[in-house]
């Protein structure tokens, strides 16, 4: 069974000048067949579905061409001028969508009968609105407004509101009032006496200090026995002295201390009882005081370690070393569906390395020398990943890099893993498709990898294949 690439390479609306003629769609594409050779000057047979509400939705209108590649595989069609299947260009309502294009191609239409072989369907976005905008065509003649004229008001007359006028009259005919009915209050328990009381009531006083007479200090202050509770503890006066033993410094003499002033070897000087401490550097825990009780203890902190399939360092982890603390993680998602290798010009690079963390030199090595081969400033594999800035968990990683041939395959072997870290993390998975390595085969070719089988091939530079980057950590 064949396989048809088809890469769409432009969509828009035209509309001519005067409003009987049909508008149309103008639709171009890149024709390759199985071997991903373009199919160039050859009449081919297209189906092309307008399909409304979803990529399965009902088709609204159906159309056959007979377009022929040129020499560069390229077909241009417009859509709208086909000869018609069913339903009328000219009557979707473009306002109802959302719509699809459903394409449908048989690259050998004109032998052993059309077998169209369904190539994608892509979904219109923005563009078809253009076509909406002609309803302002039926807008016959303008639009008149007459303005309410408000007269001048005469405040010195009022204004004037009949019975008729007011709905709710009843709240202003009753206007019987009730008197409020006060019940007796907690001033009820108040008697003669209590007034009597409140009449007598001290609103002042004057406080008058005890005088205290001089003391004659020379006579002291006379304390009897029975005003001490417990005269036991200074009746039992009798002191015991102290008697001091010899010490060991009683027996150092002159001579010892003579000897110990020509001391000679390590350690044997005065000491100031100073000691050097131990700092934990990163990793590393120290426990202790240094002393033959307590003496220092260093440990080593457990380093994190990573797996293949974790989301971090920016990406999602697809290789580590055998210490689990370093490896590689490539991008939660693809930095483009179809870019080419080169830079505009064919040429050796000499990027030829291979295996981990190859890759970040082969990126470096092409953009110095695509700049001496002949670079046209467009967008390349190598330049979007070297320009690549990812944002994750606050922290910006911009040492992106395309891959080496075997750190390819080794996103490949691991892709089950990384795509379902992807898609839970807000990314998406890798496309049934060729991806471009920074490994160079030679002039013309790179190496790249197709994820639908993973075989590896030499490409030319010039081709328009998927990029995922990857970084170091």
């Amino acid at each position: 069974m064949k396989r048809i690439f088809i890469l769409v390479v432009a969509m828009f609306f035209t509309k001519c000048a005067f409003s009987q003629s049909p508008e149309r769609l103008s639709y171009q594409a890149v024709i390759r067949d199985a071997g991903n050779n373009l199919v160039t000057n050859q009449s081919i047979e297209m189906q092309i579905s307008i399909l409304q509400g979803s990529i399965s939705g009902s088709a609204v209108y159906v159309e056959t061409q007979s377009p022929t590649t040129n020499e560069n595989g390229l077909v241009s069609i417009e859509i709208g001028a086909g000869v018609v299947i069913s339903g009328a260009f000219s009557t979707i309502d473009w306002t109802n969508g959302p719509y699809f294009i459903k394409s449908e191609t048989d690259p050998d239409g004109t032998t052993g009968g059309i077998v169209y072989t369904i190539t994608g369907t892509n979904q219109l976005l923005s563009v078809p609105y253009a076509l909406h905008s002609k309803t302002a065509d039926s807008l016959s003649s303008g639009i008149s407004e007459n303005d309410p004229v408000f007269g001048a008001w005469d405040r010195s007359t009022g204004i004037s509101i009949t019975e008729s006028q007011i709905s709710n009259l009843d709240h202003f005919t009753n206007g019987d009032e009730t008197d409020p009915v006060f019940s007796s209050s907690i001033a009820t328990g108040i008697t003669a006496t209590d007034t009597s009381n409140w009449n007598n009531k001290l609103d002042s006083y004057t406080e008058t200090d005890p005088v205290f007479g001089a003391w004659d200090r020379s006579t002291g202050i006379s304390i009897t026995e029975s005003q001490i509770s417990d005269l036991d503890h200074f009746t039992n006066s009798d002191e015991t002295d102290p008697i001091y033993t010899i010490s060991q410094a009683a027996n150092i003499t002159a001579t010892d201390i003579t000897n110990l002033s020509n001391l000679s070897g390590t350690n044997t000087g005065d000491q100031d009882g100073s000691e050097t401490k131990i700092n934990a550097g990163t990793n590393v825990s120290v426990s202790g005081i240094g002393t033959t009780s307590s003496p220092y203890v260093i440990n080593a902190i457990g380093a994190t370690t990573y797996s293949v399939g974790d989301f971090a360092q920016g990406g999602i982890v697809m290789w580590v070393d055998e210490t689990g603390q370093h490896g590689l993680v490539c991008a939660k998602e693809d930095q483009s569906s179809g870019f080419r290798w080169y830079a505009g010009t064919f040429g050796s690079t000499f990027a030829r390395g291979d295996g981990p963390f190859s890759g970040e030199a082969n990126t470096a090595i092409i953009i110095a020398a695509q700049i001496a081969i002949g670079d046209d400033g467009g967008s390349n594999a190598v330049k979007i990943c070297n320009e690549l800035i990812v944002t994750e968990g606050g922290k910006s990683y911009g040492d992106w890099y395309l891959p080496s041939k075997e750190e390819l395959n080794m996103m490949y072997q691991n892709m089950a893993l990384i795509n379902a870290t992807a898609v839970s993390n807000g990314g998406s998975s890798f496309a049934v498709d060729y991806y471009w390595s920074s490994t160079e085969v030679g002039i013309d070719d790179a190496w790249c990898q197709y994820f639908g089988d993973g075989v590896q091939s030499g490409q030319a530079k010039s081709n328009h294949f998927s990029i995922r980057a990857i970084r170091a950590f």
